[in-house]
């Protein structure tokens, strides 16, 4: 669990200009990250260009992932003080899961591929091998992708299955047919860590933002796609302000 921290009371980061990224200070640092040079430069290039909902989202995210890789004695759980080069991955897949909505990385495919690509490319500006970018990569693009995430890779199992958990979609992590992530996942756990991370409605600010970047590229929108079922529901119903129903 991250001991308190001031980001709650920070103020909503606004975009930055993308050659001139914001610098690595230690005052809005989450005390939760590691403090290690790819995983810093994660977190600031998230809070530059994230809504602070799907940051706090993000964080939680990461929070979750840890305690349920640290429950499976998994090679992503961090040791000895974040000593742990495989919890790096763990690190940026989570707090760049959802960069692919930030506008800096609006591209012609679907979020979680743009998503996917900006954080690949970020881990490998930090000479990371590609087998690592890739794991990274696999984990982003695939996160909305029911049955596919769980088992693609150990990697993706904690992103999925932590994003479930955050969105409080308890029923479907029941049925994963593995070890039980609500052993460790629990609502306790979740009421500290949305203290500290308030959720500021992510299933609001997320769903408008995929509806209203596919309604300006419809490519990134494919029909059975997630982004797609979020776009027809949109459309089917244009009059809906509230949370989109197929989120």
């Amino acid at each position: 669990m991250c001991p308190p921290t001031l980001l709650s009371t920070l103020e909503e980061p606004s975009p930055q200009d993308p050659t001139n990224p914001p610098r690595e200070t230690a005052d809005i640092l989450p005390a939760c990250i590691p403090r290690d040079g790819l995983c810093i430069s994660a977190y600031n290039l998230a809070r530059a260009n994230l809504p602070l909902a799907i940051l706090n989202h993000s964080l939680r995210v990461y929070v979750y992932a840890t305690k349920l890789a640290q429950h499976q004695g998994s090679i992503y759980v961090y040791e000895n003080n974040y000593t742990s080069d495989k919890h790096f991955l763990l690190t940026v897949a989570c707090i760049l899961h959802d960069v692919g909505c930030a506008a800096r990385f609006d591209g012609p495919q679907r979020f979680e591929v743009e998503g996917a690509d900006a954080a690949k490319a970020h881990v490998l500006s930090f000479e990371r091998s590609e087998q690592e970018a890739h794991d990274v990569w696999v984990a982003i693009a695939c996160h909305t992708s029911p049955h596919i995430a769980e088992k693609i890779s150990p990697l993706a199992y904690l992103v999925r299955v932590a994003v479930l958990f955050d969105f409080r979609e308890t029923g479907r992590l029941s049925r994963l047919g593995r070890d039980d992530p609500m052993e460790v996942l629990s609502e306790g756990l979740r009421r500290e860590v949305e203290d500290e991370f308030p959720r500021l409605e992510p299933e609001k600010v997320l769903g408008d933002v995929v509806v209203e970047q596919a309604r300006r590229q419809r490519g990134k929108a494919p029909a059975a796609s997630w982004p797609g079922i979020l776009l027809r529901a949109a459309e089917e119903e244009p009059e809906w302000e509230f949370v989109n129903k197929a989120f």
